[in-house]
Formats: structure tokens, sequence, C-alpha cells
């Protein structure tokens, strides 16, 4: 188990992270996700020493590491880029962490063909970096830190800048090694797909400070603020005011002046200000003549076609339309510009959250 207790970090007098507390379960693999400068690598960085806490602390089941260095935390690094030796072979980077555990030659040899051949590498252990494509030199820092049999893997965004294709097959493998293995994990992301996929739980970061913790669904469905929803993905936030407070929810109002009934997330009264959260892939478009439930009423300003989905937009009275992405294959017809719609909704499917200071 993982314990960040009060963690607080900077560079040179600036101060990057504020009191973060994490717990990161045995065996889970916990995600930090968060835009550039939002303090996720920072925490990894101090979590394996590689950055100095000015406050807090790190614990390792129970044992208080904060104070060792690098290399005496038991803690498997791998960096964005990889950081391989050009010069060294895939079997002298796997082997280069077990050669300072005094292991017999034969020992070191048969923990790099266990590796490598989890790791996909078998039959590769005399090739160089350079020899490589990404997905194997990815593949190749991820079996360099493993091999030491570390307590923590720390993946600090393992899949930046490999090519979309590319990045859902690792990803895919990123999930198969941690079932199988079962490393407690701390992975540092900005993307959510990544988190989304690979993750047990995760913590979404911004300005050096943790906004939310909790499951990727639970995140995703019930967001606590507009940056804990802008980070999982793409959203609608329509301004709305509370009408009525019931027992399960609120109805508001929007700026079209259309009341939908939804879920509220903190403590709205009436007349509260807030901002409803439609994820476009949670809505549906029904005949503005033909609708029966909740829902918000408009016009098709926009369709495009996206093989598997058709991406609408609709004027719904408010200063921004409504994204709404439809199946292409499941859906009944195919609306053209200037239909009346309906986008229907649900306490399901969409949920209202606090206004925004700023806005």
């Amino acid at each position: 188990m993982l314990e960040v207790k009060g963690l607080s970090a900077g560079y040179a007098g600036s101060e990057v992270l504020h009191g973060i507390d994490l717990v990161v379960n045995d065996g889970e693999f916990f995600t930090l996700l968060g835009p550039p400068k939002s303090g996720k690598s920072d925490v990894v960085r101090a979590v394996a020493g590689f950055l100095r806490a000015t406050a807090g602390r790190v614990l390792v089941d129970g044992q208080d590491i904060s104070a060792l260095p690098p290399g005496r935390r038991d803690v498997g690094y791998v960096f964005q880029d990889g950081a391989l030796w050009p010069h060294l072979s895939v079997a002298e980077h796997i082997a280069f962490g077990l050669e300072p555990r005094g292991l017999a030659g034969a020992e070191v040899e048969r923990k790099v063909a266990t590796v490598a051949g989890r790791l996909g590498l078998a039959g590769l252990e005399r090739a160089r970096p350079t020899a490589l494509d990404v997905e194997q030199r990815r593949r190749l820092a991820i079996a360099r830190a493993l091999a030491p049999e570390p307590r923590i893997l720390i993946l600090d965004e393992p899949l930046a800048n490999v090519d979309p294709t590319a990045r859902k097959a690792l990803r895919l493998e990123l999930a198969k090694l941690h079932r199988d293995l079962a490393v407690t994990t701390i992975h540092a992301t900005r993307n959510a797909a990544d988190a989304l996929a690979l993750s047990d739980r995760l913590a979404v970061m911004d300005a050096g400070r943790v906004l939310q913790i909790g499951e990727p669904g639970e995140l995703y469905h019930r967001p606590s603020s507009r940056a804990v929803a802008e980070a999982l993905g793409p959203a609608n936030f329509l301004p709305v005011r509370v009408t009525e407070v019931r027992e399960l929810g609120v109805v508001v109002e929007t700026e079209g002046g259309h009341q939908v009934p939804v879920a509220g997330i903190g403590a709205f009264r009436k007349g509260s200000r807030g901002l409803m959260v439609l994820r476009p892939e949670a809505l549906s478009l029904v005949e503005a003549a033909m609708a029966r439930g909740p829902g918000i009423p408009g016009r098709v300003a926009l369709r495009v076609f996206e093989g598997a989905r058709h991406l609408y937009e609709i004027e719904v009275g408010g200063t921004d339309p409504v994204r709404v992405e439809v199946p292409s294959l499941d859906e009944a017809r195919i609306f053209r510009l200037g239909d009346a719609v309906r986008v229907e909704v649900s306490s399901d499917t969409v949920v209202l959250i606090p206004m925004p200071d700023d806005d």
C-alpha cells in the first residue's frame, strides 16, 4: 500500500504541490489525471524521490520512505520518453536493476528471459533501442522497471506521443499486464481515455491540488466541478437556475426557459445558479412532436457523419449549442438542418454542479 500524507513540494521557492493526500491500495492501478502543470507528474516524482518534499510523508507498506534516496525506495519508474540507453541491448536494460542485488549470473539471465517473455520482447534480447519500434521501446522501459520486482510501479505518461492506433494497443497491453502481475501502480496522464480505461480509481488534479478521487465511472458521470468534468472528456455545460428542490434532486430552468429535473451534486436551494453537465454520448434525439419524457427542445444547427456516429449540434436558446452523439447504425432516422427536435435527458444522464466562481 502507498500512502501520501500532506505532501507539499516545489521548485526554486515556488510550491507546485499543496497538501496532497492519497492512498493507493495493494495491487491497485491508480491514476493521477490532469492538464499540463496540474502537479500529477510532480506527485509521482516526489514518491520516487526525484522531487524533494517540503512537507508531508510518503509511506510504502507502512514504512516511511520520505528521507530515502531514489535507489533505496523499491520503486520502479517508467519515464515519459522511456529514458533508454542507446548503447545497451534489451537484455542489458532489463538486467540493469538486477545486477546491484548481487544475483548470480544464471539467476539474472533467468529473470531477464522471464520478464522479456512477459513483455513481448522474447527474441529481441540482443537488439538495441534504435532497432525497436515505438511500442517495443515502451515495453522495454516497463520491463526494466518491473525486473527488480518493486513494491510500487510508477508510470509517468507512458503512452505520451504515441499515435492513436498504437496507443490503443499499448493501453490494452498495460491493462493485461497489470491484471497478470497485480503490482501496485500509480500512473500519471493527461489523457482521459487512458485514465478511464486503465484505472481502478483515479484522482483529478489541477494547480497542485486533488479535486476529486473515485472510481472512473463515478467521476465521469458524477463530477464535483466543471474542471473534473472537462478533465474526463467532452461535455456540454448549460447555465441553469434552480426553480424547485425535490427529495432526490432539483428542477432547473435553462437560459432558453426550459425546465428539466436533474440530480444535484452539493447543496442547492431555490434560485441557486449552477451548470448542467450533459455528456454528448449519453443523450438522444427525438422529433419534437414525438417527445414524451423530460428534455430540451431545439433545432438542428449542424450534423457531421463520423462513420460509427453522427455528431449533432442543437440550438436550444442559450449561448452555446448542445452536442449530441448518436450511433449511426442504431438510429431510426437522420435529422437534417433546421429539424425541430428534443434532446432527451434523465437524472441518470445529467448532473448539476455548482457554478464556478469566475463564471
